[in-house]
């Protein structure tokens, strides 16, 4: 009888694991097919010690008029802890790996005050190991109050919490299912964007689409194709153009980029009702990039380079 307990033991801890391996197997499968993203290497240009700066200028859609502002991208290489998904700060740590990052900063005026809002995205270079990006924050202010949103990869889902001014979205603490994200799509283009996903898609919404919307944060069905640009709203030479089109909400995201490596994006629009429910576009131009090791010119005399990337006075 001993014997058969431990048998059965043996057995039910033998299936658990298996079962496991085939979740994890299958997440890993599904995550591939949905980004569809071959392994890229990324040259040496994201590794000569400094980041990607570029300016945009940016006409934002709120409320009931498109305002003017302006749009900052840091694109950079840095070593991520996968089990505390933070930046590896002390080199302790054997679980790093190296992550593109996004940091997204958008500032506009609403007539009296201003909005200043931040999104930072955390994806692997190594997709094949690491096929999800595996962090993302938001943080929005404006005169009325503050909201943040954050999403961890972990067990094979987005573990997200929200911390909101507003009434309606408070404190909230909840799981999302796999989908590639909106704001992850600036980066897999600077890594390859001919493992973009095309055709119908699941998409998890741009965290701070979700939060001027005042969205539920869900999975959305879109449609996404990936041309060669042939608009007048960006210049460059041998341009692409990546366009997600929502199945709900009227909404549309089109990001136009030059189609040879480093893939530099050279601005997006977005449309979507104001609360008049008109759809008007958001469209940011760039006008200036630049390499430098930002988080070295601190100095007072470091801020003519300010003057050089066109970012505005204080």
């Amino acid at each position: 009888m001993k014997n058969l307990i431990l048998l059965l033991v043996f057995f039910s801890v033998a299936c658990n694991k298996i079962e496991t391996e085939q979740k994890q197997e299958k997440a890993a499968q599904f995550t591939a097919t949905q980004s569809n993203v071959a392994s890229p290497k990324l040259d040496s240009y994201w590794y000569q010690g400094k980041a990607e700066i570029t300016r945009y200028e940016l006409q934002q859609n709120r409320y009931r008029d498109v305002h003017p502002g302006e749009a900052i991208i840091v694109f950079v290489t840095e070593d991520f802890l996968t089990d505390k998904q933070v930046k590896n700060d002390k080199y302790e740590n054997k679980n790093s790996i190296n992550v593109l990052k996004t940091n997204l900063i958008k500032r506009f005026t609403t007539g009296i005050y201003d909005y200043s809002i931040m999104t930072s995205v955390f994806t692997p270079v190594d997709v094949q190991k690491y096929p999800q990006t595996l962090k993302e924050t938001n943080s929005t202010q404006d005169w009325c109050g503050q909201a943040f949103m954050q999403l961890n990869w972990k067990n094979n889902q987005y573990e997200t919490e929200i911390r909101s001014y507003f009434e309606a979205e408070a404190d909230q603490n909840f799981k999302v299912s796999y989908a590639i994200l909106e704001d992850e799509l600036f980066n897999r283009i600077r890594m390859n964007p001919q493992g973009l996903p095309t055709g119908k898609i699941k998409i998890l919404p741009s965290l701070s689409i979700a939060r001027l919307l005042h969205k539920e944060f869900q999975v959305e069905e879109a449609e996404a194709t990936l041309q060669n640009y042939n608009g007048k709203d960006f210049t460059g030479e041998n341009l692409q153009s990546y366009r997600v089109a929502f199945a709900t909400g009227n909404r549309t995201l089109e990001i136009v980029f030059e189609n040879k490596t480093p893939f530099v994006i050279v601005g997006w629009k977005e449309a979507y009702p104001s609360f008049d429910k008109k759809v008007r576009e958001t469209v940011a131009k760039r006008t200036k990039t630049v390499l430098t090791p930002y988080w070295q010119e601190n100095g007072l005399n470091d801020t003519a380079l300010r003057k050089e990337l066109g970012v505005s006075g204080l």
